[in-house]
């Protein structure tokens, strides 16, 4: 399975830095790479209970609880911020990755095309959207290997497709 990547904290570099920032996601990311994900995580959620709409500290709490391997939250978190700020890459890349976690190639192939389309300088979507149309072509292929056994290039295709998403 190829390995997406996750915009981790780039939306701290990419918007204006306030002393409240400062003083409540700062802290909140600091925890983390400490390696403490509870004590960020609570940080975060006091500082958003005073700065709702902020998209750092929204941003920051979706990559909290992906670490925390809570997707399906961490999903409801960067979609509200797709919904609410367009404008921002990073929550479309790291709402592909949690869904192609699951699974769902579609529902990532969608997200990051929007987002790569929006944003066509932002690399790493486009990096994640040719990882994700890899692993839709190796379902692909190997569906069509079970219905013709006897299809040699479908064969080597899954065969290439298969020898790219190990890297």
């Amino acid at each position: 399975m190829p390995l997406f990547r996750l915009a981790l904290l780039a939306l701290a570099a990419a918007l204006p830095l306030s002393a409240a920032w400062a003083d409540g996601v700062d802290d909140a990311r600091a925890m983390l790479r400490q390696g403490q994900p509870a004590a960020a995580l609570a940080r975060v959620d006091a500082y958003l209970k005073d700065n709702p709409k902020d998209a750092r500290g929204r941003f920051l709490r979706g990559v909290i609880l992906t670490e925390q391997q809570k997707p399906d939250e961490a999903i409801a978190v960067f979609r509200a911020l797709n919904e609410d700020m367009p404008e921002l890459p990073e929550p479309y890349n790291n709402l592909a990755v949690l869904y192609a976690a699951k699974g769902r190639y579609d529902d990532a192939r969608r997200v990051l095309e929007t987002a790569v389309l929006a944003h066509p300088g932002y690399a790493l979507a486009h990096e994640n959207l040719g990882d994700v149309y890899a692993q839709l072509a190796a379902r692909a292929y190997a569906q069509a290997a079970k219905l013709d056994p006897k299809a040699t290039s479908t064969r080597e295709k899954l065969k290439l497709a298969e020898q790219l998403l190990a890297r």
